[in-house]
């Protein structure tokens, strides 16, 4: 009895060494997938983002993060003024841009 159940761990045990690589090319098809997946299309969301705030002028019709629809009056480094209404003019951080509208 007792020699089977050295038998037994002894081939467990060497079946455990040979599957060293494969947690690794495991962890490494994650972050692939992860990269591909999330990260990547996140990145080039964020540059559209970061290109269409940056070329908004006086003069174009924008839309907010939080739905105010309005025409930009003038930009500054940081912020715009917003006309929404006549004579009624706002003024908001440039990232809250979401959409210029043609």
């Amino acid at each position: 009895m007792a020699t089977e159940a050295f038998a037994m761990a002894g081939n467990a045990a060497a079946q455990g060494q040979q599957g060293g690589y494969e947690g690794i090319i495991m962890l490494v098809a994650m972050f692939a997938i992860f990269y591909f997946l999330l990260i990547r299309p996140q990145q080039k969301r964020a540059k559209q983002h970061k290109e269409l705030v940056t070329n908004v002028k006086a003069g174009d019709q924008i839309v907010t993060a939080g739905g105010i629809h309005g025409k930009i009056v003038s930009v500054e480094d940081e912020t715009i003024a917003i006309e929404v209404a006549t004579g009624v003019k706002i003024k908001m951080n440039r990232s809250s841009i979401t959409e210029i509208k043609q």
